[in-house]
């Protein structure tokens, strides 16, 4: 019964991450238009724009190899992998045994080198800048990514995503300024990760700027809903990540059964939300920055992680 309650959460969990990614993006487009004085596109156009898509015919470039025609449904089932194990209105999901922050870096990783290996497929000039560009903030994000998993492994003692949240939400460990360092560290690497304001901008089409729309510039129809619906889906996944690990409250328990979940799912919803608001606000008063920038931001999110882990590792040396 367990296991069948345990899958039944996580059909769930992965049925509302698949539905809500793309209103996410419509209502990050939305409040950023009505701070600007604008009227804005509905919350609903992602979805649009997607159903659009996916009723055309994709056209491909002559040279296009098996990699360009499988990395959309490749980097959208690595993505899709990780949200499921990203515990959202829930914990004891089926997937909790599995919930590894290694993992789900990993298998962000996955999709983002499969990207970036089909920018390079077709030989132009614009995909290969954007996956240099997008490879190269990589190397400086995870490296903050593995220090943040590192400070609270070492605070709660694994790297199961999972249990870090249900030892969080019981206030066991207590407010800690490594925590605090920890989630600004997080904050910068995701929204490098999902190629956000001031890292990147997703509504240019500048070959100045562009990254992530550059490795994706040659693709249409059906294979650019993947990898614009896999882009929701990161982005709600990072959110979601950040506040099971420094909001789990409200968090509900798998066993709680229905009644608890239906409580739970607008907590969750909530806190998204107020994070999406953030995220819009920051972006309607912040410019993107230079390329060359770039990994000076990304280098301050380094050394926050290296604080977090020093000053937990002193304090915890004292105790």
């Amino acid at each position: 019964m367990t296991t069948l309650i345990g899958l039944a959460a996580l059909a769930m969990h992965v049925s509302l991450m698949l539905a809500l990614a793309p209103v996410l993006v419509g209502f990050i487009r939305w409040t950023r238009a009505r701070l600007m004085g604008r009227i804005g596109p509905s919350v609903w156009q992602p979805w649009r724009d997607l159903l659009r898509l996916a009723r055309k015919q994709p056209v491909l470039a002559e040279n296009a190899s098996w990699l360009f025609r499988a990395a959309p449904a490749t980097a959208f089932a690595a993505t899709l992998a990780a949200a499921a194990l990203v515990p959202g209105f829930a914990l004891g999901m089926a997937t909790a045994p599995l919930s590894d922050l290694l993992a789900i870096i990993g298998l962000l990783t996955f999709a983002r080198c499969t990207l970036a290996l089909a920018g390079l497929d077709t030989g132009t000039a614009f995909g290969g800048i954007g996956a240099a560009r997008d490879m190269t903030y990589a190397t400086f994000a995870e490296p903050a990514m593995l220090l943040v998993i590192f400070t609270l492994a070492l605070l709660v003692g694994t790297t199961n995503l999972d249990a870090i949240a249900q030892m969080l939400r019981e206030a066991a460990v207590g407010l800690r300024v490594s925590l605090g360092l920890a989630l600004v560290a997080i904050l910068a690497v995701a929204i490098a990760e999902n190629g956000r304001i001031p890292v990147d901008n997703p509504a240019t089409h500048l070959e100045l700027t562009m990254v992530h729309e550059a490795m994706v510039l040659e693709y249409s129809a059906r294979h650019l809903a993947l990898i614009d619906w896999a882009a929701a889906l990161k982005l709600l996944l990072w959110m979601t990540l950040i506040v099971a690990i420094f909001a789990p409250f409200g968090t509900a328990d798998a066993e709680s059964g229905l009644l608890v979940w239906l409580l739970a799912v607008p907590a969750w919803g909530l806190k998204v939300g107020v994070l999406a608001a953030v995220l819009a606000a920051f972006e309607s008063a912040t410019a993107k920055m230079r390329v060359f920038r770039v990994p000076e931001f990304l280098g301050v999110a380094l050394l926050l992680g290296v604080l977090a882990a020093v000053f937990l590792f002193v304090s915890q040396g004292f105790v």
